[in-house]
């Protein structure tokens, strides 16, 4: 096999040109959003801290995890035959999975932050140090990068000969096992070992933490105390949520479920969550907030 066919999210001509501009406008705002919060963090002298320089490297992610896939996904709505090289398909794949599995941990990671500001306020300077900061994002990537070469590596071994057509919008590996001729055992095993390692991995400590920060939150005695701790909270644990429930249904859903709505399902976590994730803490974050109606204030201000 040389090259695939890439179905596309849906097969009615009728709804392809307003796809087309829908995903457009998503993908623009993704990147201005992304893009922008990277700067903003950046050369904001108020936002250089542990939790900011974690959201930045988010940014980063979801500017790349959705640069993978939603190129594709807007060729799908234009082109009559979408065709991806096997080389192409595999580079892909293996993108894909750097940046979905670096997600999981970026946002674990996040999660360790918060658990410490709000536990451990007194040690929080002398545990989130720059050095301690760069060292979980180091492992962030490498985490995610042996994910991706196992997964990839497991891929290549497969041979396919005889059906070219995924059943999805870009190459992901649920989707390629269905076409393989081999025996495709081992790869689904992977799926649910390295799958089921990184949920376990991620979502105990970020369970953790925020089981250790409620009980910290509760103790305080004034109900404004109690709202404004959990605050800083409130946009991390929404994109958790808005991740992790697309993500399960997508690899965990039941036998009976279709491939359109695991399409759905994907369409979230591959393009959605990108674009809201700088919304939310944005919208959410006051220093954010703060920083973006100065610059807006320097731009459109009177002079």
């Amino acid at each position: 096999m040389t090259k695939f066919v890439l179905e596309g999210l849906t097969a009615q001509p009728e709804l392809r040109l307003p796809l087309f501009f829908l995903f457009l406008v998503i993908y623009g705002v993704t990147i201005v959003g992304n893009l922008g919060m990277i700067l903003i963090i950046t050369f904001s002298s108020s936002l250089q801290s542990p939790m900011y320089f974690f959201l930045s490297n988010l940014s980063f992610l979801d500017l790349f995890y959705s640069s993978v896939v939603t190129p594709t996904l807007l060729q799908n709505f234009v082109w009559e035959q979408n065709i991806i090289s096997y080389s192409g398909c595999m580079t892909q794949l293996f993108f894909f999975c750097v940046f979905s599995i670096a997600e999981g941990y970026m946002l674990t990671t996040m999660a360790y932050d918060r658990y410490v500001a709000i536990c451990k306020p007194l040690l929080y300077d002398v545990t989130m140090t720059q050095k301690v900061c760069n060292v979980l994002v180091a492992g962030v990537y490498v985490t995610a990068t042996i994910g991706a070469v196992t997964h990839t590596a497991s891929m290549i071994r497969l041979s396919f000969c005889m059906d070219n057509v995924i059943h999805h919008y870009f190459c992901d590996i649920l989707p390629l096992l269905e076409l393989s001729c081999s025996n495709t055992y081992l790869n689904k095993l992977l799926v649910i070992f390295v799958g089921g390692f990184n949920m376990v991995a991620t979502t105990v400590p970020i369970t953790s933490s925020y089981a250790f920060i409620l009980s910290t939150i509760l103790q305080i005695p004034s109900s404004e105390g109690r709202s404004k701790t959990f605050s800083t909270c409130g946009s991390h644990l929404m994109a958790v949520g808005i991740f992790y429930g697309s993500v399960i249904f997508m690899y965990f859903k039941p036998a009976s479920s279709n491939m359109a709505q695991g399409k759905v399902a994907s369409v979230f976590y591959t393009t959605i969550i990108p674009m809201l994730n700088p919304l939310i803490y944005s919208l959410r974050n006051k220093d954010v907030k703060k920083v973006l109606s100065k610059f807006m204030r320097k731009m459109y201000g009177p002079p």
